[in-house]
């Protein structure tokens, strides 16, 4: 299976409750990290993308499985 990698800037795509959004990739996150109130439990081995979404700002930290590149 290939890892799914994403660089700064890649714009992205991912599910969720209210159907399918875009954003752009911020940044890897290889530590755990906190993002408004909730940790994200990224690790060298299990990284995760800090996200923002196109539509309403907000940040998020999703994991590469997530993602799709828009």
């Amino acid at each position: 299976m290939t890892e799914k990698t994403f660089k700064a800037g890649d714009k992205v795509k991912w599910d969720h409750s209210q159907g399918m959004t875009t954003g752009h990739v911020e940044k890897k996150l290889t530590s755990r990290t906190r993002i408004k109130g909730h940790v994200a439990k990224a690790s060298k081995d299990h990284p995760e993308y800090l996200v923002k979404s196109d539509k309403t700002g907000a940040r998020a930290a999703h994991r590469p499985e997530e993602l799709r590149k828009a």
